[in-house]
């Protein structure tokens, strides 16, 4: 990616971290519960993401979606499979490379913004609190703390300690504060969950001029279909897999590996499990059709 895409202040190694892709090939994820049952979280998770993408994910509690998130910011590692960020498969790299993938090109957004600050110091403080274990010549390669927050809207906070702002302006500085490192890749974990409409808005527009300004790859989890009709991507969770996706206001089944066609979420009602279907190739494609009953067995 050119330089061009990134926005005056973002120079050198930093710039490069823009836009990096991330890639899932039959993920798998196990874990045992505090009972010593083994649940199954993801099933065969198949999905790329190219830089300087939007990716939504969305799907009801338990789905696998927060886990997927974890997964590719190194939180936790897949049972099997691969999870690619940047070209590493971050399941099987040493734990040191790990922590240096973290601290330099994945920032993962945590819910609620008093988990990713610093509550008696500034918007500035906390950017430069959070850049304290980089290397001084990678520092001053990005821009200051009072340009970031210049350069992402919330210059009038610089010097506001965060004791002192409201829910959506810490949430708003705590984003800031996240991509202070110049990461390639934002994870934001339902960064709108606690806010108002007016705040929930805002937190939107200001992810998306991340995306727009510095070029960040921007993957958010959600259970707000409202927020994730906003970005141009969504991929929706289901059961520890890719249930469907929309793109640009448009949803589609998704076909896994091994042929299994996943419905969007408003075909399920006619199409229940169980359901025998009739595929039909036409002019345009194919058609899908309901059979009620089995050929040879009549009801």
């Amino acid at each position: 990616m050119t330089t061009s895409a990134v926005a005056p202040g973002w120079t050198g190694e930093a710039s490069a971290h823009a836009g990096i892709s991330v890639r899932c090939q039959n993920v798998v994820h196990i874990y045992t519960t505090v009972a010593g049952h083994d649940v199954v979280a993801l099933r065969g998770v198949n999905l790329d993401i190219a830089p300087g993408e939007q990716v939504a994910l969305l799907g009801p509690s338990g789905s696998g979606k927060s886990t997927l998130l974890g997964l590719f910011g190194g939180l936790q590692r897949a049972s099997a499979g691969q999870v690619i960020v940047d070209g590493v498969d971050v399941s099987r790299i040493p734990e040191a490379e790990l922590t240096r993938l973290r601290a330099g090109k994945v920032a993962s957004l945590l819910q609620g913004a008093r988990r990713n600050l610093l509550t008696y110091a500034t918007a500035a403080g906390n950017v430069s609190f959070a850049r304290r274990a980089m290397p001084a010549a990678e520092v001053r390669r990005l821009p200051s703390p009072r340009q970031l927050l210049e350069m992402l809207g919330l210059g009038e906070l610089t010097d506001t300690p965060v004791n002192a702002m409201s829910g959506g302006e810490q949430q708003r500085v705590a984003l800031a504060v996240t991509v202070s490192s110049g990461a390639g890749l934002l994870l934001a974990d339902e960064p709108t969950s606690q806010l108002g409409h007016t705040d929930r808005d805002t937190m939107v527009d200001l992810i998306q001029r991340v995306n727009a300004e510095l070029g960040t790859t921007v993957v958010i989890v959600t259970h707000d279909p409202d927020i994730a009709a906003r970005i141009p991507r969504r991929v929706t969770i289901r059961n520890g897999r890719i249930g469907s996706e929309g793109v640009h206001g448009r949803d589609y089944a998704v076909i896994d590996q091994d042929g299994a066609v996943h419905l969007p979420e408003d075909w399920i009602q006619d199409y229940p499990p169980g359901s025998l279907v009739e595929f039909e190739e036409t002019e345009d494609g194919f058609f899908v059709r309901r059979v009620d009953h089995a050929p040879g067995n009549p009801r």
